[in-house]
């Protein structure tokens, strides 16, 4: 069972029982240290980032609550402190809550009150992680130091794309869909000296073949049917910053023309005006294509492609860069529990490894998808590889193509656990549910694969 959960008292009884209390109440798992020295020295060997929570005596021997709290707000600032004191402790405490200590709790305490402080210490640890990584999105101060990998799996691709953001050079980053391509433009963008600028993302092949131009350099009033106001496009709002052309391989020819006028002159020409408008903007482009084909086919214009591929930044595929998974878990754990409410779920070491083990060819956004179905499906605070079915079924397809269908029929169980069958529409949402994890999300080939109108499927998934 993981252990996120550090309890420091002197008290051995007081220790195992609060233990106790925790794991039968919320099924964590707890380490224990008698003093504040010891308790520093298990933070120090905590390679793995374990412990999410410390749970804190004000009076111990050889080092004290207060003491150790002060050196944790130095070394360990985003792991919150819960205080444990004693009945005559309360101006001690509060002094505690000034120094960074998250709440208080005094002895004898009561059960539910120790489980109600310990869910929120960690619905407040998450929101503000996530206030702080939004703070950094909006304003533009996501730096390669923010993504989870810098140091490990994306070290390499980090180095080269640190220097790439020294400079105003176009990039293009390539790699497989759902490495992570706009994230790493945004933290490209942080590091560099348009930090706190406009940061514009554009997915080329989501904007109608009609609409591309006026979209990207905008227009004039009435310059076409339905332009009732001027708009001012994409280049001229990120003016100063940078902006994020994705999948830039689905440009029609017409508007590569446009946007190599963009990358020589600097200037953009509205539709319908008269004259064209400087533009200071640095442009980072991305495709999951291979452009030098595109540009062989005819379908892409060797000269932009030259211009937009000055620096090539390659992503690589989760599966070369699994030691950056634990922590990826981690952050999609914690992003669920943001986004749905709930205190975040420990991971059980047979799925971690099985997630470690898994090859995933939809790659980080794959992962978060299946984080967060199973923290949907698991019912404890722990997920446990049952709660992976719908992955395990994948990697067993894949492996033995030619029995499609045992997967299925070993991950939907017609049983439910109180022994009695499920109904028919339980069982159908499941199959809905895998289906939609098999084809990463996509409705239409969920439908499709389900023998369902893509309405039906729309109108049976609503809760």
């Amino acid at each position: 069972m993981p252990k996120p959960i550090l309890i420091v008292e002197d008290d051995e009884m007081q220790r195992q029982m609060m233990a106790t209390l925790l794991r039968r109440k919320l099924d964590f798992g707890c380490q224990e240290a008698s003093n504040g020295r010891e308790a520093l020295e298990r933070l120090e060997t905590d390679q793995e980032k374990s412990i999410k929570l410390v749970i804190l005596d004000l009076n111990m021997p050889v080092m004290g609550g207060m003491e150790t709290l002060e050196i944790m707000q130095q070394k360990y600032p985003s792991i919150p402190v819960i205080m444990l004191t004693g009945s005559k402790d309360i101006d001690h405490a509060v002094q505690a809550l000034r120094l960074g200590a998250l709440d208080f709790i005094t002895k004898p305490y009561e059960g539910d009150r120790v489980i109600a402080t310990v869910k929120n210490a960690f619905k407040i640890s998450t929101l503000s992680k996530e206030i702080a990584r939004l703070k950094h999105e909006k304003d533009g101060t996501f730096s390669l130091v923010n993504l989870i990998g810098y140091d490990g799996g994306l070290l390499p691709t980090v180095n080269a794309a640190f220097k790439a953001s020294q400079s105003d050079i176009p990039i293009l980053i390539t790699g497989e869909t759902g490495t992570g391509k706009e994230v790493m433009a945004k933290a490209i963008h942080g590091q560099s000296t348009r930090a706190g600028k406009p940061f514009i993302a554009v997915n080329c092949g989501a904007i109608p073949a009609q609409l591309v131009e006026s979209t990207l350099f905008g227009h004039e009033k009435g310059a076409f049917t339905g332009a009732t106001d001027k708009v001012i496009g994409k280049f001229r709002e990120a003016e100063g910053g940078t902006i994020f052309l994705d999948e830039i391989g689905e440009l029609p020819l017409d508007t590569q023309v446009k946007l190599l006028r963009v990358l020589q002159q600097k200037e953009v020409e509205p539709v319908g005006a008269g004259r064209p408008v400087p533009v200071n903007v640095r442009i980072i482009s991305a495709t999951n294509r291979d452009l030098q084909k595109a540009v062989e086919k005819g379908t892409f214009r060797e000269d932009l492609f030259f211009r937009v591929n000055v620096l090539q930044i390659e992503l690589p595929p989760l599966r070369e860069r699994k030691q950056d998974i634990p922590k990826l878990i981690n952050h999609f754990i914690e992003r669920f529990c943001v986004d749905e409410g709930g205190v975040p779920k420990a991971m059980s070491d047979a799925a971690e490894k099985s997630l470690i083990d898994h090859d995933w060819p939809g790659n980080v956004r794959q992962l978060e998808n299946a984080i967060n179905r199973a923290m949907v499906m698991s019912e404890g605070n722990t997920i446990e590889i049952e709660d992976l079915s719908a992955l395990i079924a994948q990697g067993q397809e894949s492996q033995s193509p030619q029995t499609p269908s045992a997967p299925l029929y070993n991950a939907i169980n017609i049983f439910a656990q109180n022994g009695h069958f499920k109904t028919a529409q339980d069982i159908e949402r499941e199959a809905m549910e895998l289906a939609l994890e098999h084809y990463d999300h996509n409705i239409t080939k969920a439908a499709k694969a389900l023998g369902m109108a893509k309405s039906t499927f729309y109108k049976k998934m609503k809760p």
